[in-house]
């Protein structure tokens, strides 16, 4: 369909003003002409300024990451490492003020045991975004580490742990490929909320919920007894 700005403005809950903003700075495509001061926007245009909002007010995208990001937008989402970059990054849970350290400065800055060090990376329990960036994330999970060898809980429980989470990381990608078969134009937007909700929203409702589940019914297990 084709619609008129102020028809545009009332699909997209957004000021003609924006609108013609983000044109100008490559972020809309333009407009089809059909007279000198006659001007007809698309469903395209609908479906990008959805995508335009969430990413910045959802993921604090700068108008520069997504413009170049549109620009290769017609890649698969697997594919494309600029479509991607805000959704890892997030994922990475680093905060912007982390101090990063190598291997060896992580070791000799903690007093670590190298080997011991590399056993963790092994077992998928401690995972450095690369293989020589250690940050505190890193020290935070060695802490758990000695917090369950403390009160002597099995190492096997958070293999056990790792196993899960690795299986639900291949059911996420699994998602992720079915979306990408079915994108369009017209879907684009709704396309990147199914992914960025279902990872950062559903997923931790879903998980923490069946875990309340679980102990609750443990609790009212015990009190019957």
């Amino acid at each position: 369909m084709e619609y008129k700005i102020s028809e545009l403005v009332s699909l997209s809950n957004v000021p003609k003003s924006t609108i013609l903003y983000y044109i100008k700075e490559g972020l809309l495509p333009e407009a089809k002409k059909l007279k000198s001061n006659v001007h007809r926007y698309s469903d395209e245009h609908v479906e990008l300024i959805k995508y335009i909002k969430y990413m910045k007010e959802e993921i604090g995208s700068s108008n520069e990451h997504i413009k170049f990001a549109l620009q290769n937008k017609n890649q698969s989402l697997s594919s494309s490492l600029s479509m991607l970059e805000p959704l890892m990054h997030t994922l990475s849970g680093i905060p912007e003020n982390s101090e990063h350290y190598t291997k060896k400065q992580f070791v000799d800055r903690y007093d670590l045991d190298a080997e011991y060090l590399d056993k963790l990376i092994e077992d998928g329990i401690l995972l450095p975004i690369n293989e020589n960036d250690f940050t505190d994330k890193e020290l935070s999970i060695l802490r758990l580490i000695e917090y369950f060898s403390e009160v002597g809980v099995e190492y096997e429980i958070l293999r056990a742990y790792v196993y899960h989470a690795k299986a639900l990381s291949t059911l996420e990608h699994q998602m992720q490929e079915k979306l990408c078969s079915v994108r369009d134009d017209k879907n684009f937007s709704s396309l990147w909320k199914i992914m960025f909700e279902t990872l950062f929203n559903a997923k931790e409702y879903i998980l923490n919920r069946h875990t309340y589940r679980v102990l609750l019914k443990a609790l009212k297990n015990e009190i019957s007894k």
